[in-house]
């Protein structure tokens, strides 16, 4: 059997959010380079400040600010940094207890080795040059006594929304059958499995009829021709969108498939996608192609008569 395909998928979006005014508040501060906490009705100062009194369950109002200076009361050292953390190189996430406040606070230390860093150790915030109003525009390094004025901000106004990166590195591994269907994609082939059982034909194919579970081990052809069953005009610009909307994306039953696989429509209006409409895959020019269903750009209408409710109906 040929070896099963496999490869690196990385899914990311930035998440969009409102702050409030209460985190907004301390996301300003930072953007000034300075910490804003809040007294609590019990008198302890935290930071950053809790939108609720834990106490009283009343929303926070009393704000002030603290000083850039504090004491490590706990650490832990990262020898292998990971993609999104605040270095590239080994550092120490610590508890910082801010003079002045009753609660540490999580941050990253920029220290060169665990033997820089202990408990008790005191630390002053570094300031980033140019500062957005996010935890990221400051990191605490050893107090020398000497404080450095942190350059001005370039925002105005208060801050109300952050956007914040989300990314997850995975590598997908293939099954033979569809390691298969992947080579035949690098061949111009839509390769497909039967049901020794049942005869069903599914595409992309599956180890194992979801039917009658027994393995599919026949490998059959397919046309790149089909009907389209159920379809989605989309409307709506989002980010990483390769296509203009409006378009259609659309679910294709292939010729003599018993499954419907997911594709665009283009190169027709999109007032004029309907259910039935006969469409061919167009493929990308052969030196683009790759063991990827990307080898087919879009399907397109073939001008054949709509197909017969009849022939679909079991598979929307």
């Amino acid at each position: 059997m040929s070896r099963t395909l496999s490869a690196p998928v990385t899914v990311s979006f930035d998440y969009t959010r409102s702050v409030g005014p209460v985190i907004g508040r301390f996301l300003t501060g930072l953007r000034d380079a300075q910490f804003v906490g809040a007294r609590l009705s019990d008198g302890r100062v935290v930071v950053p400040p809790p939108e609720y009194d834990p106490v009283t369950h009343r929303a926070t109002a009393d704000f002030v600010e603290v000083a850039e200076t504090g004491t490590v009361t706990s650490w832990t050292w990262v020898s292998e940094p990971v993609a999104g953390q605040p270095f590239d190189r080994p550092f120490a996430f610590a508890l910082v207890t801010l003079d002045g406040t009753d609660a540490p606070l999580l941050h990253a230390v920029d220290v060169a080795s665990p033997d820089e860093i202990n408990t008790g150790m005191r630390v002053r915030a570094r300031w980033a040059a140019e500062r957005t109003g996010a935890i990221t525009d400051v990191v605490f390094v050893p107090d020398t006594g000497t404080a450095t004025a942190p350059p001005p901000a370039a925002g105005e106004g208060d801050v109300t929304g952050i956007v914040t990166p989300v990314s997850l590195d995975y590598t997908y591994a293939a099954s033979p059958e569809e390691s298969a269907f992947f080579r035949g994609l690098a061949e111009g082939r839509i390769i497909a499995q039967r049901c020794p059982k049942c005869q069903k034909v599914y595409v992309p194919p599956r180890p194992a009829c979801p039917v009658d579970g027994v393995p599919t081990v026949e490998e059959i052809e397919l046309p790149d021709t089909g009907t389209v069953t159920t379809f989605c005009i989309v409307n709506v610009p989002f980010l990483g969108q390769k296509i203009t909307p409006p378009y259609v994306s659309a679910y294709i039953l292939l010729d003599g498939a018993d499954i419907a696989l997911q594709h665009l429509i283009l190169d027709i209006p999109v007032e004029e996608i309907r259910m039935g409409l006969r469409v061919k895959a167009v493929w990308k020019p052969r030196e683009e192609w790759g063991t990827t269903i990307e080898n087919i750009s879009h399907f397109a209408p073939t001008g054949e008569p709509d197909a017969d409710y009849d022939t679909y109906k079991h598979h929307l």
